[in-house]
């Protein structure tokens, strides 16, 4: 007797693996072969953080569960940094949702909020995850084009559009949502019964301007969901640490969904975090400042050498033009990585309107290391060819698939 077939989710099966993450597998196969690249395109600065004293904890309490919206010393801590950082209000009681990561979190407010058959809209530069996430909950992602000025988003609303999706500061080209043009958004969205989502990952990424959170301009927090993590913040992304404020009723229906699917984030690590959390802040705040001050150095030079970008003074990335290069940005990164050993990610996984750019990333490499990296890209961008059948032959040699071969689109 023949079985039949075993079904996948068409849900799944349909939406594409994180195109950032295909690249840097692609980075470590090349590194198990001995291939030195110089990796511009992991989404991360590495800190020097030590390891604090795990015996000062309380390790009975730490093998078990914990409160699902996070345990109440690390809700204050993180509650008390918003406001002494930001001078942003939130209670710590029921305003604050603490789970495994910021992803997952972000998944569960478009699952608390959003009903199907609804719109989401994204503005472009976008991480890649906001749309695939959309549509796992069974929403339309639609898109803001990345020149589209701010206070014409809502010539994109339509009837069926419930969220604003908004990652401030931006990754990947580093821009800054100023205290209006984050007026502007929430005026424009709550008007019309739309919630604002706003990212804020790397939110102390940035030196002589002033971060606004959101929740300086809505303290009460209609309409609004905020969610910041500590993996950019403080180089923890190993952690898996994140957290939502929103108002009482969304924090309440967030909560619902971390029983289900979560629990509670680590216990071990959320006792960690609250009783070194500001020995840890006083270390990493200076060490993302550094990060920034680096990133002026390395704009600096990119101006010297004509490296056109999108204008951005925050996060550890850049947004870079690939100018009249003939192939996709797809093609641009597949080339310089196998003929240069250079790791960049498409500007296509951040939307249709950032094709013609790449990001790179600067929070692992040497400036030395990184100067020669992007010397390499303005040459393949002067150059402009595009070697395709190099480009295939590697894939194949190596025993990769092309992207678009890692899933079935619908």
């Amino acid at each position: 007797m023949h079985n039949p077939k075993m079904q996948i989710s068409n849900r799944v099966s349909s939406i594409p693996p994180a195109l950032s993450i295909y690249i840097n597998e692609l980075v470590y196969s090349q590194k198990r072969k001995g291939r030195d690249i110089v990796t511009l395109s992991l989404g991360e600065a590495f800190f020097d953080i030590p390891m604090f004293d795990f015996n000062q904890l309380n390790v009975e309490k730490c093998y078990h569960y914990s409160e699902s919206n996070g345990i109440p010393e690390l809700r204050r801590k993180i509650t008390e940094f918003y406001l002494k950082q930001y001078k942003a209000e939130i209670n710590y009681q029921n305003e604050i949702l603490i789970t495994a990561g910021s992803k997952p979190v972000i998944y569960m407010a478009m699952q608390a909020v959003l009903n199907s058959g609804d719109e989401v809209l994204i503005h472009e530069p976008a991480w890649l995850s906001y749309q695939e996430q959309a549509r796992l909950v069974d929403v339309t992602p639609k898109f803001i084009p990345f020149d589209c000025d701010i206070d014409d988003f809502h010539k994109h609303f339509t009837g069926k559009t419930r969220m604003l999706v908004v990652n401030n500061p931006n990754n990947p080209a580093g821009w800054l949502y100023s205290k209006e043009q984050l007026a502007s958004i929430y005026k424009q969205c709550r008007s019309r019964g739309i919630y604002v989502l706003v990212d804020e990952a790397y939110s102390d990424f940035l030196l002589d301007e002033t971060f606004y959170s959101m929740i300086n301009l809505v303290p009460d927090k209609d309409g609004i969901i905020v969610v910041n993590s500590l993996s950019k913040n403080m180089g923890m992304s190993g952690w898996r640490i994140g957290y939502v404020v929103s108002s009482v009723e969304v924090i309440s229906n967030i909560q619902k969904l971390n029983q289900h699917l979560i629990t509670c984030a680590p216990t071990i690590l959320q006792h960690y975090l609250a009783r070194y959390f500001d020995e840890i802040i006083a270390i990493t705040l200076p060490q993302a400042r550094e990060v920034v001050q680096k990133r002026q150095r390395i704009s600096e030079y990119m101006d010297q050498i004509g490296l056109k970008r999108l204008p951005g003074s925050s996060t550890f990335y850049f947004f870079v033009h690939i100018g009249q290069f003939e192939g996709s940005s797809m093609d641009f990164c597949l080339y310089l990585l196998f003929k240069y050993g250079v790791a960049t990610v498409p500007g296509s996984a951040y939307g249709a309107s950032t094709e013609r750019f790449i990001r790179v990333s600067f929070g692992t490499e040497s400036e030395e290391r990184i100067h020669l990296a992007l010397a390499l890209i303005k040459d393949l961008i002067t150059e402009g060819n595009c070697d395709e059948a190099y480009i295939h032959a590697n894939i194949k040699s190596n025993g990769y698939k092309f992207f678009e071969e890692t899933y079935a689109k619908a």
